[in-house]
């Protein structure tokens, strides 16, 4: 064990060795040996040590207010150069096998090639498969950007330290730009001083595609191409696009106000600013390199006999692209200039085609080895990211579309949309849908949250198809919020017919998603508009929240297997859409495990995932990272699609469905119908305190006056994280699995975890949820802040919690949890030492900052310990 994650220490003990270095030159060597001091009795506190733990709380509780900051810092960023570690570990050359699996699509290719799989049937799903990531600017990404490029120049100062072949000198160089990273790091402040705008969360986006995709994508293209033609003795086609990219970042404006009509369309020009500054940068360079004369007769025609006839054309390219990015820039001043849509790149044809025709020229003159160079990256990046760069999604509450139409229908004399049955509402919309005349009156005045729905959908007129991507409606339960949508879209002008998805979240909408979607498909209307394709949103962090994780995964599953089944028999392509988040509490964990986990036949070579908030920089921030992540979603949906998993046994089936109803009991009987649960929520979390962290754009509550039901998953999950109980990702789930037990059937769970995708993943997932809680913690901040009279439902949960972890153990028959994955067990045991000081530290000022006006250096210091921890616990926090 020691030797497979040698290298991973030495990283880890270089950078904090570092680390240590800059914070003595900073402050001074008694400061540095407290921190050392606290770390070691860390150490020893979790092997059980009574004394330590004592001594550790009482060095941790007498920091006078000047140390509270760099020490929470000093432990803040132990814990980012840790993450960056292993981060790098994993694309390392010295990474081990354990951890670095082979390539994901070598394996599959060998895997479906040596299965009964044709040949031809596995090009044919790779051409056409159809995987769309969309990236959203949820408020787990704590970090700030300029921090993050710092990150990302350690990890390539530790790659070139990596090489063997480098002279002492050149060593010491790279050492020296390490050590000036750090102290670059050190120095900055960690926390923002103001919440990221709709702008801000879009520019990161595209910062990730600029940094990392960019450069992936082709890497990835041109990998994928040599195992398929090695394999196969086929090429890929020039225009293949696996995997594409979309974006919620100033298109999701679902409970935020923040994101308006302006800011949408402010995001939409600098999507495509963006990509015709990259796309002029691969022009400049193709310019310089292809200087050659030779031509076919189709290139020399349209050149006139050219001496440099791909400069020629090349150098028009160009200059289109520079008179693009001087529009986009009055566009993005706030004029609104005129144009002749000739001299710039206005279509997507505009600037592939005559690089496709270049592309021919070259080949059909015998120079495919450089016509495979940069100008086929070049075509590849215009099949992934288009002229626009990202896809931009709409996202809206099925409210306020309602809320327009009832507010017109009143204006107009009609009554009240919103008091009218469903029967009613769909009559309505069909016979408006169908109608030649305009329902929305030219000198109509609407309040003005109606007029903003208005104008983001007349901004949705104006664009080109090719710029959006899906109308999402949140909290969708009827066919009437799908209507609603269209009705709006057709009264502002849209002339494409956009993608509007309902977006199916709590668990009774889940429940009836099947019953919605069958009622629209019944409307001939409708399956027209369709045209044979239809997008279906199954939200995961809302129906955790609604239901547990247990319950809600179970719901997911079936209403997939009910969505699939209906959209078979109406003969329409159904595309799944799911809304999972970053950490385990919200559908998060391992991509390829959860796609291989889904039912049979809801795959079918297309998917759309939400990407979210940090988990965008861990698995995309670095190109080398990113061809890794771009692989295993190519394999897993491949592999979900050719070799599916079983349908599972009816036994499973009514096991699952019992132990689904257990568990949404044993989780709604804490968290609705226990008296005392919100106050005991309020006080042993930071939740209320999470609310002046400036995160994200969005709000924390969908409405100010609203409780635990109002709540964002996100902080839900978030404040649990950070006293390390960790409730929403277990709570229910381990009462169903220990009454399953009881029952006598855990040779049928056994069965069902070995046999199982979908339950596997399940179990797998909440081991590590196990591993990462700390009862003690937990207990330590119920202690300093929570009123004695509450402590009885922080003895439930950790008894619940233990109960938990007692049946994963029996059903994996391990000693251990994690057993089976040593390098999860190797990543938690890293961060403990430096998380949990972070913790004592935080209970400690939580509890000042609730007894008396807080000082500046307090409060930043909270505001530190709660990035800390956050940074610590990864896909959990």
């Amino acid at each position: 064990m020691a030797d497979m994650y040698a290298s991973l220490r030495s990283n880890v003990g270089t950078l904090g060795q570092i680390l240590g270095e800059t914070i003595r030159t900073n402050l001074d060597d008694a400061f540095l040996e407290k921190i050392e001091q606290i770390r070691h009795l860390a150490k020893s506190s979790r092997q059980g040590d009574e004394a330590a733990r004592e001594e550790m709380l009482k060095l941790l509780t007498a920091l006078p207010d000047n140390e509270l900051v760099p020490f929470a810092k000093a432990f803040n960023q132990f814990l980012n150069l840790a993450n960056i570690a292993e981060q790098f570990h994993t694309i390392s050359r010295n990474c081990d096998e354990l951890v670095c699996v082979p390539d994901p699509v070598e394996q599959l290719l060998g895997k479906i090639l040596s299965s009964s799989i044709d040949q031809e049937k596995m090009l044919e799903c790779l051409q056409e498969l159809d995987i769309d990531l969309v990236l959203t600017a949820h408020p787990t990404e704590i970090s700030r950007r300029t921090l993050i490029q710092k990150y990302s120049s350690v990890i390539d100062s530790l790659a070139a330290l990596e090489n063997p072949q480098l002279s002492a000198r050149e060593q010491k160089q790279h050492h020296l730009g390490l050590r000036q990273l750090i102290a670059q790091i050190w120095h900055t402040n960690e926390i923002r001083n103001e919440r990221p705008t709709p702008v801000d969360e879009a520019r990161w986006g595209l910062s990730t595609i600029e940094v990392s995709l960019w450069q992936a994508i082709p890497d990835f293209l041109r990998q994928l191409n040599e195992q398929v033609e090695e394999r196969t003795g086929k090429q890929l086609p020039t225009d293949i696009a696996p995997v594409r990219f979309s974006s919620w970042m100033g298109g999701d404006r679902d409970g935020n106000p923040f994101v308006t009509a302006q800011v949408t369309q402010e995001v939409l020009d600098r999507n495509r600013h963006t990509a015709a500054r990259l796309y002029l940068k691969d022009v400049v360079l193709l310019v310089n390199e292809l200087s050659v004369e030779e031509a076919n007769d189709e290139l020399l025609a349209l050149t006139n006999n050219s001496h440099e006839p791909y400069r020629d054309v090349l150098r028009e390219i160009r200059q289109k692209l520079r008179n693009t990015i001087d529009y986009l820039n009055e566009r993005l001043e706030g004029h609104n200039p005129e144009i002749d849509r000739s001299l710039i790149i206005w279509h997507e044809s505009d600037l592939k085609e005559p690089l496709m025709m270049l592309y021919k020229s070259l080949s059909d003159s015998g120079m495919s080895l450089i016509a495979n160079g940069l100008l086929l990256d070049m075509l590849r990046r215009i099949a992934c990211f288009g002229i626009h760069m990202l896809r931009l999604d709409i996202r809206q509450d099925a409210e306020r579309h309602s809320d327009v139409i009832a507010e017109l229908t009143r204006y107009l004399g009609m009554g009240d949309f919103n008091h009218w049955d469903e029967n009613e509402k769909q009559a309505f919309l069909l016979r408006e849908l169908t109608s030649k005349r305009p329902l929305i009156p030219t000198n109509w005045q609407p309040s003005a949250d109606v007029a903003e729905v208005v104008s983001t959908c007349r901004l949705v007129a104006t664009q080109p198809a090719q710029a959006l991507g899906s109308y999402v409606i949140s909290m969708a339960s009827k066919p009437s919020d799908v209507l609603t949508v269209l009705l709006l879209l057709k009264e502002t002008g849209c002339p494409h017919p956009m993608r509007v998805v309902p977006l199916f979240e709590t668990l009774d909408d889940l429940n009836n998603a099947s019953s919605c979607m069958t009622a629209l498909f019944a409307i001939d209307w409708y399956r027209g508009y369709t045209k044979g394709h239809q997008e279906v949103m199954i939200g995961y962090s809302d129906s955790a929240k609604d239901a547990g994780v247990m319950a809600a995964a179970w719901a997911q599953y079936h209403a997939q297997e009910q969505l699939v089944a209906i959209s078979k028999q109406a003969d329409i392509k159904l595309t799944l859409f799911h809304g999972r988040g970053g950490t385990i509490g919200r559908g998060g964990g391992p991509a390829h495990q959860a796609i291989l986990s889904q039912p049979p036949g809801s795959v079918d070579g297309r998917i759309r995932v939400t990407e979210q908030g940090e988990m965008i920089r861990f698995k995309f921030g670095l190109p080398k990272l990113a061809v890794q992540s771009l692989a295993l979603y190519t394999s897993a949906v491949m592999e979900a699609t050719l070799l599916p998993p079983p349908e599972p046994k009816p036994e499973w089936r009514e096991c699952m469905q019992k132990l689904a109803e257990e568990s949404v009991q044993a989780y709604r009987s804490i968290v609705r119908e226990e008296p005392d649960f919100v106050a005991y929520f309020r006080a042993a979390t930071p939740e209320v305190e999470l609310g002046k962290l400036p995160l994200g754009s969005r709000p924390a509550k969908r409405r100010v006056d609203g409780g635990i039901e109002s709540l964002r998953a996100i902080p839900w999950i978030f404040a649990w994280s950070q006293n390390r109980l960790m409730l929403p990702a277990w709570l229910g789930a381990g009462e169903a699995l220990q009454a399953a037990c009881d029952r006598g059937e855990m040779s049928l769970l056994q069965e069902m975890e070995q046999e199982w995708p979908f339950f596997k993943t399940r179990i797998s997932m909440l081991e590590m949820v196990y591993a990462k809680a700390e009862p003690n913690l937990a207990k330590y901040y119920e202690t300093c802040l929570v009123p004695e009279n509450l402590h009885h439902l922080g003895h439930t949960l950790r008894e619940r919690l233990a109960t938990g972890v007692n049946a994963v153990l029996a059903l994996t028959q391990s000693e251990a949890l994690m057993a089976h994955t040593p390098w999860n067990r190797e990543s938690v045991t890293l961060r403990n030492p430096y998380i949990d000081p972070l913790n004592f530290l935080q209970a400690e000022l939580l509890a000042r900052t609730r007894k008396e006006d807080a000082s500046t250096n307090v409060e930043l210091a909270l505001m530190l310990t709660i990035a800390g921890v956050a940074a610590g616990m990864r896909n959990t926090g």
